[in-house]
């Protein structure tokens, strides 16, 4: 875990702080300095660290400490200035409200079909089709509402981790016969704010594979 103070606001790369361990010195809490606390390697972690590069926000805040990813997401965007991360048409934040609900039902249906033996299960095929078909409903834009938002941020960490875990371990492609989903993934890797979080796909893929008991 590291905390790490507002972000700049310059494109220039980012010097992360040092991980912080059981003989770290513990920052002091709610002393007027905004902190973000994250796990580097963390999907959920790396939601808020996109946001926070996108709006300059953080967890610790106002003598507050959030910590549910997608909790943290909205407040980031009421709390602090910089570009919305919800659009005011209605018919957009309606359909943002019904892909954020369902962001444990994807993550579910994908980790669980990486986990299990055999071919990719069809509630994973099921679950990726869904997302390819979400983010053809608006045409102003390659992401989930036309333009970069909220559900971009709740989505992309996950997104990026099953592309490299199906490949790596499954031998598939999530992008094959899904251009929708490799739009995203090529206009994702263009904003910073996203690409400053993101690890080494290699150290994910095999962190997990360690995790699993698939190393040798």
């Amino acid at each position: 875990m590291a905390a790490a103070a507002a972000a700049p606001a310059s494109s220039e790369k980012e010097v992360l702080p040092p991980s912080l361990t059981s003989s770290s010195e513990p920052p002091p809490l709610f002393d007027g300095t905004t902190r973000l606390y994250v796990a580097y390697h963390c999907p959920y972690a790396q939601r808020a660290w996109i946001a926070r590069n996108y709006k300059v926000p953080s967890l610790e805040h106002n003598n507050q400490v959030k910590g549910e990813s997608l909790d943290l997401l909205k407040y980031i965007d009421t709390n602090f200035e910089g570009p919305a991360l919800l659009p005011d048409d209605s018919e957009k934040h309606q359909f943002a409200e019904e892909l954020l609900a369902y962001t444990d039902a994807f993550n579910k249906a994908s980790y669980s079909s990486i986990v299990a033996k055999g071919d990719v299960s069809d509630e994973a095929v099921a679950a990726l089709d869904k997302i390819e078909a979400a983010l053809s409903k608006f045409n102003d834009g390659p992401f989930f509402l036309g333009q970069f938002s909220l559900v971009d941020i709740a989505y992309v960490p996950f997104i990026e981790r099953f592309q490299i875990f199906f490949s790596g371990i499954k031998n598939y492609d999530i992008t094959k016969g899904r251009p929708n989903l490799q739009k995203f993934i090529e206009e994702v890797n263009k904003i910073h704010a996203y690409t400053e979080t993101k690890q080494d796909p290699q150290f994910l893929l095999e962190h997990t594979k360690k995790r699993l008991g698939l190393l040798m």
